[in-house]
């Protein structure tokens, strides 16, 4: 389970180290793509896996399940860590979510997403709401 969040700097080539508690969940490999909020999503194997086999069940006929499929494969990258413990981020999908210098890991459960600093204060911001939570936690039913 990826929990908790990280701050980290990407070197000159664009490897971000991984947090060590992540490390073993994707010691098999990640696949890297873009996220839904201007981050970046890195999935383990078996739930990328999982992804596309949902998503070729989708009609193709759909507008919005093409649309998906583009967002998500399109841009999805395999990443292997390396003996130092670090991913290499494609420079195309560091461009896409202004990362550049630091990045701040975030883990959400089945997966963890990568942040710019900037971007993530805002994001962290809105999840501060106490209404909006309170109708975020509904959804749980607990």
């Amino acid at each position: 389970m990826f929990l908790n969040h990280y701050h980290h700097n990407l070197d000159e080539k664009g490897r971000l180290t991984i947090p060590a508690r992540y490390r073993e969940l994707i010691s098999q490999g990640a696949y890297i793509t873009l996220g839904f909020d201007q981050n970046l999503m890195v999935l383990t194997t078996s739930y990328f896996n999982e992804i596309a086999e949902r998503s070729a069940k989708l009609s193709l006929t759909d507008a919005t399940s093409r649309q998906l499929m583009r967002l998500i494969f399109s841009n999805a990258e395999r990443v292997e860590v390396d003996k130092a413990g670090r991913i290499l981020i494609p420079q195309s999908l560091r461009d896409a979510v202004q990362l550049d210098g630091e990045a701040v890991v975030v883990g959400v459960l089945n997966y963890f997403e990568i942040w710019s600093p900037s971007l993530w204060n805002r994001q962290s911001e809105s999840m501060t709401n106490a209404e909006a939570n309170e109708q975020r936690f509904s959804a749980l039913s607990i």
